[in-house]
């Protein structure tokens, strides 16, 4: 069953730290691009971190939270993580783990999880 499962959202202060989980069906992670997209209330949704359907070389960062933000994953537990460090109000989002066979940094995914709430407070 294609499935992608978050975890690890929650309420944190602005300069907080929060780290993001997402395991992954078997059938979806390998081969395919993987990352986070986060929708902000008003604003369209934006690719936040991903890797490369041809590997963990180069993940892309969009440049609000490079040098904040960076993606990792364990293939042996087929999740990927977003740890988020100096966290800003403006992170303020849902955050939806995201595949797809070509790639993530089009704005546009095949496969999407349920999204988890990240709310950072000033």
């Amino acid at each position: 069953q294609e499935q992608l499962v978050e975890s690890g959202g929650g309420l944190v202060q602005a300069g907080d730290s929060l780290k993001l989980s997402c395991v992954i069906s078997e059938d979806i992670f390998s081969g395919n691009a993987l990352g986070w997209f986060r929708q902000i209330p008003g604003k369209q949704r934006e690719v936040v971190a991903a890797y490369r359907a041809s590997g963990p070389a180069s993940p892309f960062f969009a440049h609000s939270v490079m040098g904040r933000f960076t993606i990792a994953r364990d293939d042996s537990k087929r999740t990927i993580y977003l740890q988020m460090n100096d966290l800003k109000p403006e992170d303020t989002a849902v955050y939806y783990c995201t595949a797809d066979p070509r790639s993530l940094v089009t704005g546009w995914a095949k496969w999407w999880g349920q999204g988890t709430q990240v709310t950072v407070s000033s």
